[in-house]
């Protein structure tokens, strides 16, 4: 689908103007691609991505429409799982989830010894 389709579906389907300058964001049907209309104030912008692997994870719509944050919508366009974006640093203390619905404490890595043995 195009401008005129997707303005279309805001306008039908959310009964939004797709002209005020929000953000509206498409999956496809397999959930591997996107497309983000909006409107810049000069004119609309069609954006489209596709994943080469995995699927975008889509947030469950009760309405018809959700409203996402900015970080919400970044990590929707990266690919990553914005329900439970994992964090790139941890400060020592590990936990997962375990199948029984409940969060265990990893062992921490050890810590390399700060004088190293001398090499023989």
């Amino acid at each position: 689908m195009g401008f005129d389709g997707l303005a279309a579906m805001v306008q039908t389907a959310l009964a939004r103007n797709p002209f005020e300058g929000h953000v509206f964001v498409f999956r496809g049907r397999r959930g591997d691609i996107l497309k983000v209309l909006w409107f810049d104030g000069q004119g609309l912008m069609l954006l489209s991505k596709r994943l080469e692997r995995g699927r975008f994870v889509w947030p469950q719509a009760t309405s018809g429409s959700v409203s996402l944050t900015p970080a919400q919508l970044s990590m929707l366009l990266e690919g990553i799982d914005w329900r439970m974006p994992v964090r790139t640093h941890t400060c020592g203390r590990r936990w997962s989830w375990h199948g029984a619905r409940r969060w265990i404490r990893q062992p921490a890595a050890p810590r390399p010894h700060p004088h190293p043995p001398p090499r023989r």
